[in-house]
């Protein structure tokens, strides 16, 4: 039963996104190893009249992989009619990420550059498109996937690939990227640190600002960062997600993402599987170009 100040939902949709996985695996930061444990951190959920809202659990062991939920009635939003509330489940999560850290956690200013590491998963592809809409003079997309990096030189003005020869790669980075104003890097790990010296070991002016959010570690969740790459240029690294950014700042965000999205703004792919197959879809390796959206 709903509390006051609470809301009994339906769940519609809700997404199968990579903190769900590791969370429920224990590996992301937030995991308290708390069982049993019903998975999922957000999705689209029916009130009694009908409505169609999105909603954000906080930490909790009773997830959004459920017929229903209880949820505080503020960390929800209506929903636009119309809106495919599939796209909803699956974007609002990986779009968050970026849009988020540009709009809450730097002062973005538009006409700044911006280059996106890990650019061919779904969040990252996402960011591209994010970075994009909210003013970039310049958006450089490098990431392993050359497929999806072909189809994202549709969006950003330069791509780059991260699979190949480390020489070719750094070399491309210090050409390219040298003179970014924003990275929002979802790889980490030995490739970051790597890509950081490549960086700012090549700008045009050491003492132009470069901003660097961490916000995925795909790559690893350490980085070891050379000293000579914090003390040759104007660097500030960042991390943007839950903790550094207060929760009220990610729901105030809700409602004009949700808009967007519902637009269609930002493309994503989607794949619904009922609940019933999570056990089958769990056990399957992830895929970057689409997210998983379980159904009733």
């Amino acid at each position: 039963m709903a509390a006051d100040g609470e809301l009994l939902l339906e769940v519609a949709a809700a997404g199968l996104h990579p903190r769900v996985r590791s969370q429920a695996g224990g590996s992301h930061y937030t995991s308290t190893d708390e069982l049993p444990l019903i998975p999922g951190i957000d999705g689209v959920g029916r009130t009694a009249d009908g409505e169609l809202r999105y909603f954000l659990l906080d930490d909790t062991t009773r997830g959004s992989m459920a017929d229903r939920v209880v949820v505080d009635a503020r960390r929800t939003i209506p929903l636009p009619d119309g809106v495919d509330p599939l796209l909803i489940a699956a974007a609002m999560n990986p779009a968050m990420s970026s849009w988020v850290a540009l709009r809450k956690r730097i002062d973005f200013t538009p006409g700044q550059s911006v280059l996106v590491l890990g650019a061919t998963g779904s969040a990252g592809t996402l960011a591209v498109q994010i970075a994009r809409h909210l003013g970039a003079g310049q958006v450089i997309a490098a990431g392993r996937d050359q497929s999806r990096l072909r189809a994202l030189s549709t969006v950003a003005d330069e791509i780059i690939s991260l699979d190949g020869a480390t020489n070719k790669i750094s070399a491309r980075l210090g050409d390219v990227a040298a003179d970014v104003d924003v990275v929002i890097d979802y790889v980490w790990g030995r490739a970051t640190a790597k890509a950081m010296v490549d960086i700012v070991s090549n700008r045009t002016d050491p003492a132009r600002p470069l901003t660097w959010i961490e916000i995925g570690s795909v790559g690893g969740p350490t980085a070891e960062i050379p000293s000579a790459a914090l003390r040759a240029g104007r660097l500030q690294i960042v991390g943007s997600g839950q903790g550094s950014v207060p929760t009220r700042d990610f729901v105030t965000e809700l409602a004009d993402l949700a808009n967007q999205l519902g637009r269609g703004s930002f493309a994503i792919n989607t794949r619904a599987v009922p609940l019933a197959d999570v056990e089958a879809i769990w056990s399957e390796r992830e895929n970057g170009d689409e997210r998983v959206v379980l159904t009733p």
